[in-house]
């Protein structure tokens, strides 16, 4: 672990990835990283602190200055291939920084929600995950952690450190068309360095498998029981007569009855 305690607030480094729309497919940003960028901009407003946006991968991402109509004044990207050590390249980059933010985890990436468990580790930092909300005193980060069942945590971390940022956050980002113009993206060159366990993933889209709807089986434990010894009738309607209308409204009706559609 690293000895290093800064008393002082100096340097943050946000760490974003961009993502996907769920439905369209389109590039946008990652809504967890919009979120840790707000709480590294009210901090770094709060102690007059440098404030780095950094980004791995492609500069030309289309993505990535909607950053800056969220707030961030540049975005800098080192380039990277998908062959590429992402988490090697973001910790040399922001080595001296006091305090590293980054989202829970990216969308439409490779969604693994390591790359801030691997950037500590690298950097010997401590980290601390889950953040809804963030401040700084001292020289520690005072975090209040997300917790399932809507329970919350006080934590405490001495800088420099990592801190997870959740998607439930207490930050609102607001988008400024004006600022995407005035700010700029990047491209800053580097050492790369390849990954060796690359080679040893497949990366493809993902498929959705359909739900298959089930009515609320409303008979006893006795007559289920008997159901599945015995061969019986389930009920329905066999609908061969009619028009294509008459036979949906009869299809709407069964879901309407059985509660699987809200309408």
């Amino acid at each position: 672990m690293n000895a290093k305690v800064n008393a002082k607030l100096q340097r943050i480094a946000v760490l974003v990835s961009t993502g996907r729309h769920p439905v369209s497919g389109a590039p946008r940003y990652s809504r967890n990283d919009a979120a840790a960028l707000e709480l590294g901009r009210k901090l770094a407003q709060r102690h007059g602190a440098q404030l780095d946006v950094i980004h791995a991968g492609d500069p030309a991402d289309p993505a990535l200055p909607e950053y800056l109509a969220l707030g961030a004044q540049q975005v800098e990207v080192l380039n990277c291939a998908a062959g590429d050590d992402v988490a090697q390249a973001l910790a040399t980059r922001v080595r001296e920084h006091d305090l590293v933010l980054t989202g829970t985890r990216a969308e439409g990436a490779h969604d693994s929600g390591m790359l801030s468990y691997r950037v500590a580790a690298l950097l010997g930092y401590a980290l601390v995950g889950a953040a809804v909300d963030l401040e700084v005193e001292d020289g520690h980060a005072r975090v209040r952690q997300f917790l399932p069942k809507g329970l919350r945590r006080r934590v405490e971390a001495a800088l420099p450190a990592v801190v997870a940022v959740h998607p439930l956050a207490d930050a609102r980002p607001a988008y400024a068309y004006a600022r995407l113009r005035a700010g700029s993206v990047l491209p800053s060159a580097g050492p790369r360095i390849a990954d060796t366990e690359a080679a040893a993933w497949q990366s493809g889209p993902v498929e959705r498998k359909p739900l298959k709807f089930a009515a609320a089986e409303r008979r006893s434990g006795h007559a289920r029981m008997l159901g599945a010894t015995t061969t019986e009738s389930r009920g329905g309607n066999v609908v061969n007569a009619g028009t294509s209308v008459e036979k949906a409204q009869v299809i709407l009706a069964y879901l309407r009855e059985h509660q699987l559609i809200d309408d």
